[in-house]
């Protein structure tokens, strides 16, 4: 973990080192004052020597200025090392995240995600800056200080030795409490996260059923949970101050205590004396900051952990061995796959898949709900890996193809699809960065994108929200259309992607498909029979299996479910007459 962590500091490792190197300085320097200011009272004061008290007096003001710069210095380079951690942190995560397959992501929620690359990575950036400064200042301070106070007076240094082992038990105690907590606390985070982007992606639906109230409900139960925890959390952690100031205070007594007595026999001096208390307000200022940083520590490491887990996630689907670098054509080939989301035998959702589609062909694809129907053609660009079986494309392996060659000539419109915020070209370009602004309205006359696009004022450049939300649902589909479409794919599927649009609209981008791309394999899911009857073939799939694959003509005569939802469908118009 520590090394997955420290990899992320990269170009920030000189502020790294320079931060503890002048914090060190820092400390020399301090530990230093305590001293002469014990040899201007016994030597300057106590004796009247006010030209040694002037001297030394004009050198302590210059290790307090130095001491100063060095303490500066030391706090500019720790913040830059720190928010440089923490950008390579966010940055080594958000590529991570990008390279995951789906079952990568089906593992991490949304929001825990989204903890992990706010929360928990401002909280190691929190703990990186306390440790490349504080954790060195105070362990350093501690030993030069407990060195110098030795060396003054070895019998009253020992008073830090008898209350040592107390103040470590209660640290110990309090650290292997509260950690299990904050772990929890983490989690709890996720579950906000998730209510509120829940809440607030699907505020309309909120408001059109009045459940204002049961959201609230629902973010206060979480809420409240993170506060109950975050308290006994708090609680526990509250023990840290009353051993630290019960530990200084028992020192701080013990030594004017004996130290008075060791006056009065002439085994110590005022100066010594005042020395040694000086040393006992660093020393145990050094370990109250040791104990700060024990608490960070202990919130933090729930962090590393959960953004260890992310760091440490390997994609489940790499480039094969062959690395093919191009698709022949467009030719696709199930040879005995099943498929599972668990890798578990006993929970397939596809059952021994064997088909067979020429390129240049239009596949429909029906079943009732929960089919399998997105699973099998998600199996196709490798968006999951079969369980069993393999798949080819244009004869060969799908994982022998280099991932993004292979993608590239797959061009899938999801059942959900995204459109990101920018202009509606930029969206576009996403299909081919490089796309000319003619093959741009070829794209969308393809997809009946462009009469609509020109209606609006700024046309091609009209800007697009997070999520296409001021499109409608139906424009939304015809964008993500086009957007594939400019990948000039071999393989083009269409996950249900034209459910939104009316079916005058369905039968033109359907006639524009056989027109202008008639060498692409299509691949068509579709609830309507209307968006399949012409197509070269259908598959029909019931409880992950395939029951049917032939001509829509046959299969009207032949197979009872396709025949049912034709029928229905049918019906169903009718009525509307």
């Amino acid at each position: 973990m520590i090394k997955k962590l420290l990899a992320c500091v990269g170009e920030y490792k000189k502020d790294s080192l320079l931060a503890p190197l002048f914090v060190t300085f820092e400390v020399i320097l301090e530990v230093l004052i305590p001293f002469l200011m014990a040899y201007i009272i016994d030597r300057g004061i106590e004796m009247g020597n006010m030209t040694l008290v002037a001297k030394i007096g004009a050198l302590l003001v210059l290790l307090v200025a130095l001491s100063l710069s060095c303490g500066a210095l030391s706090g500019k380079y720790a913040a830059s090392a720190s928010a440089g951690f923490a950008k390579n942190l966010r940055e080594k995560m958000f590529h991570s995240v990008q390279n995951f397959s789906f079952t990568n992501i089906d593992r991490f929620s949304t929001s825990g995600l989204v903890t992990r690359l706010t929360t928990d990575v401002s909280n190691l950036q929190h703990a990186y800056q306390m440790i490349i400064r504080i954790a060195v200042r105070s362990p350093a301070m501690l030993i030069f200080s407990l060195s110098m106070a030795f060396f003054v007076n070895s019998k009253i240094a020992l008073i830090f030795l008898c209350v040592t082992p107390f103040l470590a038990l209660g640290l110990f105690l309090i650290m292997t409490k509260a950690h299990p907590i904050f772990e929890k606390v983490f989690k709890i985070y996720d579950r906000l996260n998730n209510v509120v982007q829940e809440n607030l992606h699907g505020i309309r639906v909120v408001k059109t059923f009045v459940r204002e109230k049961y959201e609230e409900e629902k973010f206060k139960s979480v809420s409240k949970d993170i506060y109950d925890n975050f308290s006994r959390a708090e609680k526990i952690l509250a023990f840290n101050s009353p051993i630290m100031q019960t530990s200084m205070y028992t020192c701080t007594l013990l030594i004017a205590w004996f130290g008075a007595k060791l006056i009065l026999m002439g085994d110590m001096s005022r100066g010594e004396l005042v020395s040694i208390i000086t040393y006992t307000m660093q020393i145990l200022m050094s370990l109250m900051n040791l104990s700060m940083i024990f608490v960070m520590i202990t919130i933090s490491k729930a962090s590393a952990m959960r953004i260890t887990e992310v760091l440490s996630e390997t994609s489940d689907i790499q480039g094969g061995e062959k690395n093919l670098m191009e698709v022949k054509d467009g030719s696709i080939v199930f040879e005995n796959v099943s498929f599972s989301y668990s890798k578990n035998a006993e929970a397939l959702c596809l059952k021994n898949i064997n088909l067979e589609i020429n390129s240049g062909q239009t596949i429909g694809i029906i079943g009732p709900t929960g089919s399998a129907k997105s699973s099998l053609v998600q199996l196709i660009p490798r968006l999951y890996d079969v369980t069993s079986g393999r798949i080819l494309v244009g004869g060969e392996d799908v994982r022998d193809y280099n991932i993004k060659a292979l993608r590239d000539s797959v061009s899938m419109v999801l059942q959900k699809n995204e459109l990101f915020s920018g202009t509606i070209k930029e969206n576009l370009r996403w299909g081919d960065e490089n796309a000319t602004d003619e093959e741009i309205i070829k794209a969308c006359r393809l997809s009946q994108a462009d009469e609509f696009i020109r209606t609006f004022p700024d046309g091609y450049d009209t800007h697009i929200e997070q999520g296409g939300k001021n499109v409608s649902g139906g424009q939304k589909q015809r964008l993500c259309i086009a957007r594939a479409l400019l990948k000039k794919p071999k393989i083009l599927i269409l996950d249900d992607s034209t459910s939104a649009v009316d079916t005058h609209t369905d039968k033109l981008i359907r006639k524009a498909f056989a027109e202008e791309i008639p060498d692409t394999t299509k691949l068509i899911i579709a609830q309507r029979i209307s968006s399949i009857e012409h197509a070269d073939k259908v598959i029909v799939l019931e409880n992950g299996e395939i029951v049917a694959f032939d001509t829509p003509k046959n299969l009207l005569a032949n197979n009872e479910i396709y025949r049912e939802i034709y029928e229905s469908q049918q019906k169903g118009a009718a009525n509307n007459e």
